[in-house]
C-alpha cells in the first residue's frame, strides 16, 4: 500500500474495514479545473498547488503480483453532532 509513492504500514497508517481502507490523515483529490486556470496553467503563467493524493495498492492474486492505481478517494462521512447535556 503506498500513499503518493510511499510506503503504509497497516494498523499505523490506516486499516481495512471490510473492502475499504481508512486512513486517520486526510487525502484529497485535485477537483476539475476552470477554464482560466487551466488556460494559465498550458500557456506558463501559473501551475497548480492544489493537494491531489493518489492511492497505489499491491496484492496478490492467482499468484501473479497485481497493482490497482489511483484508487478512488471518498471523503469520510460526517458524523452529526451530539446535543449537549
Amino acid at each position: 500500500m503506498f500513499v503518493n509513492g510511499v510506503l503504509q504500514a497497516p494498523g499505523r497508517d490506516y486499516e481495512v474495514r471490510g473492502r475499504e481502507l481508512h486512513f486517520d490523515k486526510p487525502l484529497a483529490k485535485e477537483g476539475r479545473l476552470g477554464t482560466i486556470r487551466w488556460l494559465s496553467i498550458f500557456f506558463g503563467i501559473a501551475g497548480t498547488y492544489r493537494k491531489n493524493d493518489s492511492i497505489d495498492v499491491v496484492y496478490e492474486s492467482g499468484g501473479q503480483r497485481r497493482v490497482a492505481s489511483a484508487l478512488p478517494i471518498i471523503p469520510p462521512k460526517k458524523e452529526p453532532l451530539r446535543p449537549r447535556t
